[in-house]
């Protein structure tokens, strides 16, 4: 996602919510109004309070540890809207929240959130929620589709619930991330987050998961066999039953801070179709990267606690699910360890991501060897070992190694 506007001297400040807005006429791939609905219409995640006990702790919110679990959380959501809902879709609602206090929204307020895990919180923030049902919303549809993307819209949302029976919610990723000695209230990086999705999508016992899969890269390598095989769920040749992927890359932009001679790179792959954002953000906070603005980077903003969504009920409320106004901060703020994604809905629309992607990385770098390279064959046939892991066991022996390498680099959360 690229927006072009008239460039700004202001950090992490809010982009332009409205049309009305003072803002230039060179805008890319659409109107601001489009691309504001395009934002407010992927899906929010923020530390939440006052959900079910995690298991094993006392505690009751992520407010303060769990930023990265949401941006990874976001990161999967864009890609579950991509496989069920398609690029083209936008949330008919989506230009009807309402944005009545971004005074709120500011990074003092968000330093604010962030100060202490007994805050009291709840009154800090309220979204203007419409009371407006299901059935109101349904009878407003045009045709079956529609109807039928709002029921996918809403289930989205739901396997990323704060209770312990949500597929992606909190609960269930801490669960995941016990196998690799995180615990609930511990700061995870994005390489650590990385992993957990990928076993949560694999251990999902839903029917419409069964067409989706995730693969995690090793030491800045995809092979793609490896992917091939995840993507196949038999040896036929005819590849009807290919699955969906997304492809999580784990990478460091540079040593102890981003080098500068990477914002090419990340505008490139931010510009490419087959993106589904990057796990990062900066120093002691995770943001979710899901487009640039100039030397800037677009991004959704988890540190916002609010009050626990009951999902299991019919007719929730979506509204805190999606952000009303686009953030974006400096490229050079950006901490080097990030995690990439992209979603490839079949087996060919792999092979053409990896080559469009290996001319990007081509064309982007500045150094000898590109930032994560696409190689034919196995992990094995390169002497690595195999990344199929057993049930009890969530990291084989070879990614533990290479996760705790990562780990010991990544930033440190508040």
């Amino acid at each position: 996602m690229e927006i072009v506007t008239r460039p700004s001297q202001d950090e992490d400040e809010l982009l332009p919510a409205r049309s009305g807005c003072t803002i230039e006429d060179h805008v890319i791939a659409g109107n601001v109004e489009e691309f504001r609905k395009d934002f407010i219409s992927r899906i929010w995640l923020t530390y939440r309070e006052e959900f079910p006990q995690i298991e094993g702790s006392a505690l009751t919110t992520d407010c303060g540890w769990g930023c990265t679990l949401r941006t990874g959380q976001m990161l999967l959501a864009q890609g579950l809207i991509l496989h069920f809902l398609g690029r083209a879709w936008t949330w008919p609602d989506a230009l009807n929240i309402e944005n009545s206090d971004s005074e709120s929204w500011t990074s003092n307020t968000v330093k604010k959130f962030t100060a202490s895990f007994e805050a009291s919180l709840s009154g800090e923030r309220e979204l203007k929620t419409p009371t407006i049902s299901l059935k109101e919303k349904i009878e407003r549809y045009s045709d079956d589709r529609e109807m039928q993307n709002e029921i996918y819209h809403r289930k989205i949302i739901s396997w990323f619930g704060d209770s312990p029976l949500a597929l992606f919610g909190l609960h269930q990723l801490i669960e995941y991330g016990k196998k690799s000695g995180k615990k609930a209230g511990d700061w995870y990086g994005p390489a650590v987050v990385a992993h957990i999705l990928r076993k949560a999508v694999e251990e999902a016992r839903h029917p419409d998961l069964k067409g989706i899969t995730i693969y995690v890269a090793q030491d800045c390598t995809v092979y793609s066999s490896d992917v091939i095989d995840k993507q196949c769920t038999s040896m036929a040749s005819d590849n009807t039953n290919d699955k969906a992927v997304i492809i999580l890359v784990p990478v460091r932009l540079g040593g102890e801070r981003t080098n500068a001679d990477y914002l090419d790179f990340v505008k490139g792959i931010l510009s490419l179709e087959y993106c589904v954002g990057i796990i990062g953000g900066k120093p002691k906070q995770s943001y979710y990267f899901a487009g640039f603005q100039d030397d800037s980077l677009i991004y959704m903003d988890p540190h916002y606690c609010q009050s626990f969504v009951d999902v299991s009920i019919k007719d929730f409320p979506l509204e805190t699910f999606h952000c009303p106004s686009p953030k974006k901060m400096s490229f050079r703020k950006m901490d080097p360890s990030c995690t990439i994604g992209f979603y490839c809905r079949n087996v060919q629309d792999f092979k053409r991501a990896s080559e469009e992607i290996t001319k990007m990385l081509k064309i982007s770098s500045k150094e000898k060897y590109p930032l994560f390279t696409f190689v034919n064959g196995h992990s094995r046939d390169y002497d690595f070992t195999s990344t199929t892991t057993s049930e009890e066991d969530l990291f084989s022996e070879d990614e533990k190694k290479r996760i705790k390498r990562f780990s010991t680099e990544e930033f440190v959360l508040l």
